[in-house]
């Protein structure tokens, strides 16, 4: 409790401290006492006492940099990055390469996470925390359990084993996350105010993907890592998906269907393997300049996504939402489609209450939401279970 209410605040006191989590003043003192002598926290460096009204003057906590590292990676469609990142969040290093993912042999994709992986680590061998654990938010359905990617459109490979051989490779724990959950894990921490119990975060790109939180809960399924939006059936028998079924949200709304309905003006062609954020942006300026193919191509991508949040808004509740990618710098075309296809289904009986926000770049979110999962993971099954103030099982439930 203690680690967790340092992480989300800015260098709070102990008095801070105790105010958050609801421990005595004597206990928060013990145990900063111990975390600092165990070299996770520290007293913020060159920051001023707090001084209150009674009492001695109150030092500012840090979490200590040095403490640990985690590495977080993101990879998508023909891009991999990977971070190396301090106990308190800092960026050490990071690289960017772009591949050719849909080529590529599944036993490659993972090689290339391994070397990039391994020059950061050795590039930081006398800086920085041992590395304690390693993220990556991948484009895809993951499984249940964090170990494999099952599908994507980036690869022509199924069931690819990331966890399993990184772990071998460097003898940390790995989980493999969803991106769009990693996304949406990411808002709660930027955001806590309007990403709280319940909330979507929507990625309107080359595919179309959903990060859902229920009730301050990251919605996973009991096999996969959950909820597949953009393969929500839109119209039955419609358009070609990249996914090879029909009628998908995504072959209406993502990048590659919205470029197919204003170029091709055919469904049925081929999706393409990729476009560039300069394509769908000049499609975007063309759609607001004039009428014509490309403003109708927006408007049925919005139209898709509206019937498909009406659907789910017909069993719960109406949540804030967050639409992010390069898409979401043409949801001013859309948005007019979406709340009039919500509508006119039952969810958007209370359709005033939804509310939109907007981030068109979505790697750093990505990176941020893997981050803080491998962090966390430190936190509750790393430090606190070390000094024995709780079990694992316990710490996760204290911190949330």
């Amino acid at each position: 409790m203690v680690i967790s209410a340092v992480r989300r605040a800015s260098q709070p006191s102990r008095t801070e401290i105790a105010a958050t989590t609801g421990l005595s003043h004597s206990t928060i003192s013990t145990i900063s006492s111990d975390l600092i002598a165990e070299g996770i926290l520290a007293e913020a460096k060159g920051s001023e006492p707090v001084s209150m009204k009674r009492g001695r003057p109150q030092v500012a906590l840090t979490l200590e940099p040095r403490a640990a590292s985690i590495v977080a990676v993101v990879l998508s469609l023909n891009s991999l990055s990977a971070a190396i990142i301090d106990y308190a969040g800092n960026t050490i290093v990071e690289d960017t390469r772009r591949l050719v993912t849909q080529r590529m042999p599944a036993e490659a994709l993972i090689d290339e996470c391994i070397a990039m992986i391994r020059r950061l680590i050795e590039g930081v061998a006398t800086s920085g925390g041992p590395v304690l654990r390693i993220a990556i938010a991948v484009q895809g359905i993951t499984d249940s359990g964090s170990r494999k990617l099952l599908w994507s459109p980036i690869t022509r490979h199924d069931d690819i084993p990331f966890a399993d051989r990184l772990e071998q490779e460097f003898g940390v724990p790995v989980t493999v996350e969803n991106d769009c959950n990693m996304i949406a894990e990411a808002l709660r921490w930027r955001d806590p105010v309007r990403y709280r119990d319940d909330f979507i975060a929507i990625l309107l790109s080359h595919g179309i993907g959903m990060g859902l939180v229920i009730k301050g809960e990251l919605f996973t399924g009991t096999q996969s890592s959950g909820a597949e939006f953009g393969h929500m059936i839109h119209r039955p028998n419609g358009a070609l998906c990249r996914c090879g079924r029909r009628g998908c949200i995504e072959a209406y709304a993502g990048n590659y269907a919205i470029w197919r309905n204003a170029k091709l003006g055919d469904e049925n062609a081929e999706p393409l393997a990729d476009l560039s954020d300069d394509d769908i942006t000049a499609l975007a300026d063309a759609a607001r300049d004039h009428d014509g193919p490309e403003r109708e191509a927006f408007r049925k991508a919005g139209e898709a996504i509206g019937f498909g949040l009406g659907s789910m808004f017909a069993l719960f509740d109406p949540a804030p939402l967050a639409f992010v990618g390069v898409g979401a710098t043409a949801f001013d075309l859309m948005e007019p489609h979406v709340l009039s296809a919500i509508a006119k289904t039952a969810g958007g009986l209370h359709s005033k209450a939804i509310s939109f926000d907007t981030e068109p770049n979505e790697v750093p979110l990505k990176r941020e939401g893997a981050m803080m999962r491998a962090l966390l993971h430190v936190d509750q099954e790393i430090f606190a279970a070390r000094l024995g103030g709780a079990t694992p099982a316990s710490a996760g439930k204290n911190v949330a």
